[in-house]
Parts: C-alpha cells; structure tokens; sequence
C-alpha cells in the first residue's frame, strides 16, 4: 500500500484557499500513484480555528466545500480531510473535530476524534466533544486501515491497540501538533513505539505553518511494522511525503539533525513570515538599539521577509553610547536591511517642559526612562502606520517574565518575536548564527546588556545574572517548582523570592504584550494563565 501526505500550510478560516491548496497538493500526490493521501487536522478550517466555529454559518459552509472538494477530486485516490462536523446528537459539545474521506467524488465516510488534546494552545475542549471510543475501520485498497487524529493515537481514546485488535493492518494520523523545542523526537519515538509494540506500520501527516502564536513544523513521518522510519517530511517546510507500505526499509526520509538553536531560528523565521503575511502586510518595522535582542529580531525579520522589507530605526537619547550606534548600523549593514536614525532628545525636552510644574521638587526615577521608552514606541507606531508596516516588538521570554519592560514603550508592536525565548538562549542562537559568516557583531555579544535609559545602566542593576534568572524562572515556570523547590535546589533565598515577586506583579503587563511566537511547552499567554489581582500562597518574604 503506497501512501502520500500532504504536508500543507493552511491559513485559518480560509475555506475556498485551503480546499485550492489540498487539491493542488493531491494534483501533484497523484503523480506517485498512492492508494491514499492524507491531509492534516483540520485541515480544511486551517488550525486552531478557536471561536470562529462559533460564528453562525461557518460549519455549514465548511461542509459545502467539503463537497465541492470532493467533487473536484473525483478522478484523484482516496483523500483524508481534516475539518469541524457537528454534533447531532443534542449531548455535550456542538462539534466534533473529525477527518472524512473523499473517494469517487463523495463525501464516503467520517471519523470524529475521540480524545481531545490537553495543549491549552488549542482549546479543544471548548468546541468539540469527545466521540465514542468504537474503533474506526476503513477498506482501502484491499486494506483495512485503521483511522485516529492527533493525539489520541498514545494519549487515550481510539488508541492503537485498540484499532490493531479491531482488525487494522495499516493505522493513519492526521495531526496538528504544535511546535514546542526538543518535541520531534519525543513523537518520533513514540510513534516507533506503538508501531514496533503492535506491529503495525503508522502514517502521521503533520500541520506546518505558522497560524498567530504557534507555530507547526510539519515533519510528518511513517513507521514500518518493526518500528523502523520510513519516511519523513521536512522540517518547518511544506512537503509531500510517499512511502510505501509494502516496501521495507527507508525511504525518503528529510534530514532532521537540528540542534535547539537551529530548531527555534527556523520557527521564528516560519513564525514571523506566516503571521506579517497571513495578516495581510509585507514589511516590518523595529526599533534598532545595537543589542543582542533587537539585532536577532533584525536577522529573523531579514530572512523571514527578505532585507528589502524590513526597517531598522534608530531613537537615540543623550544615554545612548556611540558604541550602540555603531552596532545597530552594523548589524543592518550585515543585513542589508534599511535603517533610519531620528534622535528622540527634542521629543525628552519637550515631555520634561510639559511635566516641570507638576513634578516640581520630585527626584527623576524610572518614570522619566519609561517616557524615553514610550517616545520610542510613538515614532515607532507612527512610522508603521504611514508605511503600512507591522512593528516588531524586541523582547525576550526573561525580561517579560519579570517585566523588565515599558508598557506601552518597548513593548508596543505587532509581534514579539523573540517573547518566547529566554535571554540565554537568545546569546546562543546568536552565537550559532554568525557560525557561517557575521551577523551579529562580536561587540554585541560581549557587551552587558543595557536598556541605555540612564547613565551608565545595565539590566544587572536590577536583575540577577541572566544565567541565574534564566535557571530559576525555568523551575518556577516550566517545572511549576515552588520558592522552597528552587531554594533547596541551591540558589539565594533573597534572589529567588524577590524574582518570583517580579513574576507576579508583570502579570498585567503580559496580558497587554503583542502575541508571541512560541518555542516551548509554557509560553505565555498560551500556556501560562494567572489571575492579575492575586496573592501568592507563599510568603514573599520567606518567612
């Protein structure tokens, strides 16, 4: 049995858009001549749809397509479609997430999913609900080809010893799985698990594409009976995928040797191409300050979208050392991309001679470097308004953990890139960057940090050490560790509560950030939700 899937880039919400590119894909699947092809989860609606299955309408109209579809495909090899069916039944949810398969120009049968994902990125439980748990078989090709959808092939539901002991001689996958760093081998083996448990082979086909915050990397894959890798699609790439069921050993299977660093620069390279243009803009605008963060936001913009769409700006204050000038110019040099430098002293001056009266005999503190942040973000705003740009807010997963961050300033924007991705790893993407040629100027790596908002200032003035935030914001937040967890662990009582006080406190201000890319399994917003007005169960105080 020869199988093809379609590793397809959807957009959410695009019927008509989505059926052209399955049947293009399956157009161009039927060269090879498979028995089956198979299309991702939700395919159709593109993924996750979230509250537009609500809208009045959009069901139906997804279910009219699905039949013009099929009728486009009537001379084409059985196709697997992902896509929202309703429920009928008048109990639980109104929707079923399920898969239908087209052959002979019908709609001739449909499976709905029976476990729904726990990934709090796709809020399955709000729309659909759960099917029984009767296996699902379908004859094709001589074949009897067991069907499951996303998770429930390992998490519970339809599992496959369940589908292996209804008679499946062959199992499918269609599945959206979103990307989280270090994730691809962990599916990889459990997939070659089941296989090689149940002697079964097992076809997974894979959502790529960047859809908002998440990001799907594709890489579908297919398992012999022995558990041996077939197949593979590419990595944050569309892809058609053929194998061959009756043919043992590898056959084509797409490198996949990425380290973490390389893995998270290709998603935010996917991420930040589908999100600018999935919206409907070309160019990006961001505020260029000659740091390591802006200056690798710079590089994913430039690869994402092409240098010629991408504008640095340079907002230089009397902080602002020559050194970060140089870097900033250098780094879009590197780049190719654009640059203009409007100098933000007149707009200070002009802010402290509105305020003198009412700050008369106050000391200058951070409200004065939260004004130069905000000036920022106004000429920012302004330039990607009369451009016709999306502004690219510059930073990182550490600093808005601990809202090391102006509202309204430097985290104005479209998009923040980087906002999933700890300082530390920011430094080490960098590094792997300028392996080939350089990008990101030496300086730039070597220097303190700094937010150049007063004399002399570096993050560390307020912040611990970036590698020790870095440890115990990681155990308080994607190992939910306790203070006394992390303080056993080995780190400063002091340091630990007064970090684990700054989290709580910039909840307020993660709610109002631009969304994220997300690169891990606890990105905020998606995965991480907590109440604003909210006491800690701890002491802060340590006593």
């Amino acid at each position: 049995m020869k199988l093809a899937l379609l590793q397809a880039n959807m957009v959410i919400g695009d019927l008509r858009g989505n059926a052209d590119l399955i049947v293009a894909g399956v157009l161009e699947a039927a060269r090879s001549q498979p028995d089956l092809i198979l299309t991702p989860e939700l395919s159709l609606t593109g993924c996750p749809p979230q509250d537009i299955l609500l809208g009045k309408g959009f069901v139906a109209e997804s279910l009219s397509v699905l039949e013009t579809l099929a009728a486009d495909l009537e001379g084409a090899p059985p196709v697997m479609v992902g896509l929202a069916v309703p429920n009928r039944s008048g109990r639980g949810r109104p929707l079923f997430n399920a898969a239908a398969l087209l052959q002979g120009g019908k709609v001739q049968e449909t499976v709905a999913k029976t476990y729904l994902s726990s990934c709090g990125a796709l809020e399955e439980g709000r729309y659909f609900e759960p099917a029984a748990r009767a296996p699902r078989i379908l004859h094709i090709s001589g074949r009897r080809v067991g069907v499951s959808i996303g998770e429930e092939l390992w998490r519970g539901g339809r599992s496959a010893g369940e589908l292996v002991h209804a008679g499946a001689e062959v199992i499918i996958n269609i599945s959206a799985a979103p990307f989280a760093v270090g994730r691809q081998a962990l599916r990889e083996e459990a997939l070659s698990r089941i296989a090689r448990d149940h002697q079964v082979p097992i076809a997974a086909a894979n959502l790529v594409g960047g859809n908002d915050d998440l990001v799907f990397d594709g890489r579908s894959s297919v398992f012999g009976a022995d558990g041996t890798l077939i197949a593979r699609g590419a990595a944050f790439a569309e892809d058609i995928v053929t194998a061959d069921l009756d043919r043992p050993g590898p056959q084509a299977i797409a490198p996949d040797d990425l380290t973490p660093e390389s893995e998270i620069w290709r998603a935010l390279v996917l991420g930040t191409h589908d999100y600018v243009q999935k919206c409907g803009l070309q160019s990006v605008i961001l505020g260029l300050s000659g740091g390591i963060d802006s200056s690798l936001v710079a590089a994913v913009a430039a690869r994402a979208l092409g240098p010629e769409n991408v504008l640095g700006v340079l907002l230089p204050s009397p902080y602002t050392s020559p050194e970060s000038i140089e870097d900033a110019q250098e780094v879009a040099a590197n780049l190719g991309i654009q640059t203009h430098t409007l100098p933000i002293t007149p707009a200070m001056e002009a802010f402290e001679d509105i305020l003198a009266e009412i700050f008369t005999g106050l000391p200058q503190d951070v409200t004065e470097e939260n004004l130069q942040a905000r000036i920022r973000a106004v000429i920012l705003m302004a330039l990607a308004n009369k451009f016709g740009s999306m502004l690219l807010s510059t930073g990182n997963r550490s600093e808005s953990a601990v809202g090391y961050s102006t509202l309204y300033g430097d985290m104005a924007g479209g998009l923040a890139v980087i906002g999933d991705v700890s300082k530390g790893m920011v430094y080490r993407i960098s590094r792997w960057l300028n392996r080939g040629r350089l990008v990101i100027p030496d300086r730039v790596l070597k220097k303190p940090p700094s937010a150049e908002l007063r004399p002399g200032q570096i993050d560390q003035d307020v912040l611990p050490p970036y590698d020790v935030l870095d440890a115990i914001l990681h155990r308080h937040i994607d190992c939910f560790e306790s203070p006394d967890d992390i303080i056993a662990a080995g780190y400063s009582e002091e340091i630990v509560h007064r970090v684990l006080r700054m989290v709580r406190l910039a909840e307020f201000k993660r709610r109002q950030a631009a969304p994220e890319i997300r690169v891990t399994d606890r990105a905020f917003g998606t995965d991480w939700q907590m109440p604003i007005a909210a006491r800690p169960w701890w002491r802060e105080d340590g006593s």
